[in-house]
């Protein structure tokens, strides 16, 4: 199963600047997209079911904002569908889709910004909880889950480019950091890292000063999995050559 996560930072820019391309070539089975920021029927027809797949979509009540999507390979019935945590605070922001495919749960997570000062610091933490409650119920019905997408947070002093000159930004906050950290104890393993552990390699680069060009960037963007699926994890990848938003793909290999 070939898995992908990407922050489109909006998927109809994101498609003016090759996305839909990218889709057509990628040879994913499972597409999950974050901050895709557009409502389905702002989205051409052509697009709900692109080069073949079959799309689901939970968009913000806000316009513009957040909102999330996975296309699929596999056609669904609604029983296969995860729509929101069930929390209308999260919801509301349209932050999290999931879809059962044999009998995996693949949720496609927008993690919120903490934002200067911490001032979203709390309701942040808060989803990140209800995320790992869901993850944790899920599983305790059989159900081994990959949580993809943009966590907006930067673990280890490795994953971001200026570790010391970010320790009061947000995704950088300790609290987020040990939340992260409590996550991966919870029996969750960061994908990227069970095969690769050299610095420098990043998901997110502001679209300021050249930070891309100049490789100054973040590794905000995950695939974590449950343990149980350990054995069954062949490979994970950071796509830093793929362009169209200020975020590049992750790659997930699963027999």
């Amino acid at each position: 199963m070939k898995v992908f996560s990407w922050n489109l930072n909006g998927i109809r820019a994101a498609s003016k600047n090759g996305f839909m391309d990218w889709l057509g070539s990628c040879g994913g089975d499972i597409i999950m997209l974050q901050e895709v920021r557009a409502e389905v029927s702002q989205m051409p027809v052509e697009w709900l079911s692109a080069h073949g797949y079959s799309s689901q979509w939970f968009p913000a009540q806000k316009k513009g904002y957040s909102g999330v999507g996975i296309y699929t390979k596999t056609k669904l019935v609604e029983s296969e569908i995860i729509r929101g945590l069930g929390i209308p605070e999260f919801d509301a922001e349209g932050r999290v889709l999931g879809v059962v495919i044999d009998g995996i749960a693949y949720l496609s997570c927008y993690f919120p910004n903490s934002q200067e000062a911490g001032a979203r610091i709390q309701y942040k933490i808060a989803f990140c909880d209800a995320l790992l409650a869901k993850a944790k119920e899920l599983e305790r019905n059989g159900v081994p889950v990959v949580i993809g997408g943009d966590f907006n947070i930067s673990h280890m002093p490795i994953d971001l480019a200026n570790p010391k000159q970010n320790e009061k930004n947000p995704g950088y906050l300790p609290a987020e950091r040990e939340w992260l950290t409590k996550f991966l104890g919870e029996g969750y393993l960061d994908t990227f890292r069970m095969f690769d552990s050299r610095p420098s390699q990043y998901t997110w680069w502001s679209n300021l000063f050249q930070s891309r060009a100049r490789n100054v960037g973040w590794r905000i963007d995950y695939h974590c999995c449950s343990e149980s699926l350990k054995d069954r994890v062949l490979g994970a990848s950071i796509h830093a050559d793929v362009l169209g938003s200020d975020h590049c793909p992750v790659g997930l290999l699963l027999s």
